[in-house]
C-alpha cells in the first residue's frame, strides 16, 4: 500500500513531524507552568477550595491546549457532546480508550471532573503535584479506587472512568473488569457513555510517543446509551461491555510512517 503522506509531497511529512514536537512540547510546558503553583497551593489551601481549583485549572489549560491542537497542528476535533454533561449531578463517565488523549478531551470539557490515575503519574513530577491538588483519585487497587472513587461522588464530581483499565489493544474494546461496576453500585450513580471515534490510533496502546501523527487527525466525541445505577455488578460489567462492542468504531489501524 502506498503511503498517502508521502503522496501529499515532502512538507507534508514535514509538517506532521513538527506539529507532534509542537503537540507534545506544549502539553510539557503547560504542565510544568502549573507545577510550581500546584506545589505552592496544595499545603496551604482548604481541601475544597484547592480541589475546585485545581480541577478548574487543569480543565482550563487542556481546554487551551487542544485549541492549540487545532490551530496549528491539523486537528479536528468535535466535543460538543460532553459539553452537555458539564452541569449535571454526580455521575461516572464511562468511555473507550484508543488513546494518551481520552482524558484530556474529557477533563476539558467538564471542570468537575476527577480522574483515576496511575500511581506511577501520581507520583510524576510533572503531573503529580496538579493530580494531588485536584484530588484525583490514585490508582492503588481495586479498594482504594472504589472508596476514593465513590468519596469524590458524593462530593458531587464527575468521575472520569475508562472500563477496559488501559488503552485499548484489540479493537474495538478489550475486556472490562468489574471495577467500574462496583464502584457505581457502591455509590449509587447513573454511568454516562462516551465515544471517542479517533480517525486512527495515534498515542494508542502500540502507537509510540515519538511517531508522528497521520494529519488530519479527526476525533469527535459521541454520547452512549446511559445506565441507571447497577445493582449487580458483574450483570452490569457484561452489559457494559457488549455496549461499547457495539457502538464503538474502530480507528484506521495502520500507521503509514513504519
Amino acid at each position: 500500500m502506498s503511503d498517502p503522506s508521502r503522496a501529499r509531497g515532502p512538507l507534508w511529512w514535514l509538517y506532521e513531524r513538527i506539529a507532534m514536537h509542537i503537540g507534545l512540547g506544549s502539553l510539557a510546558a503547560l504542565c510544568l507552568f502549573w507545577l510550581p503553583f500546584a506545589m505552592l497551593l496544595y499545603p496551604v489551601l482548604p481541601r475544597s477550595f484547592g480541589r475546585q481549583l485545581g480541577r478548574r485549572a487543569i480543565s482550563f489549560g487542556f481546554r487551551i491546549y487542544l485549541r492549540l491542537l487545532q490551530a496549528v497542528c491539523g486537528c479536528r476535533f468535535d466535543f460538543s457532546a460532553i459539553e452537555q454533561l458539564r452541569h449535571e449531578g454526580p455521575m461516572i463517565i464511562a468511555a473507550n480508550h484508543p488513546s494518551l488523549l481520552d482524558a484530556v478531551i474529557l477533563v476539558s470539557r467538564l471542570p468537575n471532573a476527577v480522574c483515576v490515575m496511575k500511581a506511577s503519574l501520581m507520583d510524576n513530577p510533572l503531573f503529580g503535584s496538579a493530580a494531588r491538588l485536584a484530588r484525583y483519585v490514585r490508582n492503588d487497587g481495586i479498594l482504594q479506587i472504589i472508596a476514593r472513587g465513590c468519596d469524590a461522588l458524593q462530593e458531587g464530581g464527575h468521575l472520569v472512568l475508562f472500563p477496559e483499565g488501559s488503552r485499548t489493544v484489540s479493537f474495538p474494546v478489550d475486556p472490562f473488569p468489574p471495577t467500574l461496576g462496583m464502584v457505581a453500585r457502591r455509590a449509587g450513580v447513573p454511568v454516562q457513555t462516551v465515544l471517542l471515534d479517533f480517525s486512527t490510533a495515534y498515542l494508542g496502546k502500540t502507537w509510540p510517543l515519538f511517531r508522528p501523527p497521520i494529519l488530519p487527525l479527526v476525533v469527535q466525541a459521541r454520547l452512549g446509551p446511559r445506565f441507571d445505577a447497577p445493582t449487580d455488578h458483574s450483570a452490569f460489567t457484561a452489559e457494559l461491555e457488549a455496549c461499547f462492542r457495539r457502538e464503538v468504531r474502530v480507528p484506521d489501524l495502520s500507521t503509514h510512517h513504519d
